[in-house]
């Protein structure tokens, strides 16, 4: 593989131990122990998205690297970010060109092999061993089947509860007909899929009562949302049912906090607003995964300190911070266990968006779990325990 596919350095691991004093000139000469870093770690990127099946234009690729729903303001570019400059400088050789090289000699070579040649390219560069893939979001993307063709490396479903709930909506108008399709929908779901997902904290926010609705609040508001024949799914107490019929079937749910785009209120998405539907739904033995958190990772962390069905993700955060990934990766392991973070990308769109969350997320556990084994605050091998722990192994637990 190229070279620049390899993790990050560590460039200094003295930069921040205290001054040494020269041995002198008659000591015997002592060859220093090599610096641990730790080994390249496997990755399962456990939330992540299909591919745009088509080619795209300078102004439609620069729409994924950015949360923003609208273009960037003229006389400036989306590339000039930190997302940007990561892609810039770590993509152009899987397309064979240099790194940092210009973005309009990036896109010719990319429209001039097509999307699905710098796909297959690009993906197997991430090294990425498997994806769980949430598939509820429009557009013509490429299903789980189709991105594992292309990156070579299996991939499974994570279904979405709020598409899920749409879909069904629109073949009925009648609540009771409603409750019996979702919850078979539910349990099918739950056989075949690697986990559930939801979005209510751009729906609603995550300031909603902790406990399961009663039946027949459920059916009032589907009477109320039903004949508008699939609308979007804004409702507390629908939003809540989907989450507690989720929780029921024991397998992994994956919540989205923190930022995102221009549809959700930041303010209503920190993790601490779900701390008491955490404690309430313990029993059913339902793992929680708190996904991308920033800028609340540290309020993530804590979260997933103190109650045990609690995970949180490292995720979409490291691409958009690029050059200070490592920085947000550290403040993310001041406090939470390391057996609780996971790895992602929330790659969506563009391939891209996976060889810069794969590639950041090795270069920064790279230099921060590195640089603690290199000043001997870790063991080398507990360094690589970890890497191989956030990397993969915490998401083939839980998921199974």
């Amino acid at each position: 593989m190229p070279q620049d596919d390899l993790p990050g350095r560590i460039d200094d691991p003295t930069a921040d131990a205290p001054p040494v004093s020269a041995a002198p000139a008659s000591a015997p000469s002592v060859d220093a122990p090599p610096v641990s870093t730790p080994a390249r770690p496997l990755l399962l990127d456990h939330h992540c998205h299909g591919l745009v099946r088509r080619d795209l234009s300078r102004a439609d690729f620069e729409a994924y690297l950015t949360e923003s729903a609208d273009p960037a303001p003229p006389g400036t570019s989306f590339f000039d970010t930190q997302l940007g400059f990561a892609v810039r400088r770590l993509c152009p050789p899987a397309l064979g060109l240099d790194p940092h090289c210009p973005p309009d000699a990036y896109l010719e070579a990319r429209s001039r092999i097509g999307w699905q040649e710098a796909a297959r390219r690009l993906l197997r560069a991430a090294d990425i061993s498997e994806y769980l893939v949430d598939t509820g979001l429009p557009g013509d993307l490429t299903p789980p089947g189709e991105l594992s063709a292309l990156a070579g490396s299996p991939a499974r479903e994570i279904v979405r509860l709020e598409h899920l709930a749409e879909s069904l909506a629109r073949a009925t108008t009648d609540p009771d007909a409603f409750l019996e399709a979702f919850a078979e929908s539910v349990r099918q779901a739950a056989r075949t899929a690697a986990g559930f997902k939801s979005v209510a904290a751009y729906r609603h926010g995550l300031a909603l009562p902790p406990e399961p609705p009663g039946r027949q609040a459920v059916r009032e508001a589907l009477a109320r949302w039903l004949p508008a024949r699939g609308a979007r799914l804004t409702d507390p107490v629908l939003l809540r049912h989907l989450l507690w019929s989720a929780a029921r079937t024991g397998r992994p749910l994956q919540l989205h906090t923190g930022f995102g785009d221009p549809d959700l209120r930041l303010h209503r998405a920190d993790p601490l607003l779900l701390t008491e539907f955490i404690e309430a739904v313990r029993p059913t033995r339902c793992t929680l995964v708190l996904l991308h958190c920033y800028p609340y990772h540290r309020q993530a962390g804590y979260l997933a300190q103190v109650h045990p069905h609690v995970y949180a993700d490292v995720g979409l955060t490291l691409g958009h911070t690029g050059a200070r990934a490592a920085a947000v990766l550290a403040e993310f392991l001041e406090l939470a266990p390391f057996g609780k973070l996971l790895f992602s990308t929330d790659a969506y769109g563009l391939p891209e968006l996976y060889v810069a969350g794969a590639r950041l997320f090795r270069e920064a556990v790279a230099e921060v779990v590195g640089g603690w084994a290199a000043r001997d605050l870790w063991s080398a091998a507990d360094a690589d325990r970890v890497t191989d722990l956030i990397g993969a192994g915490n998401a083939r637990r839980i998921y199974g």
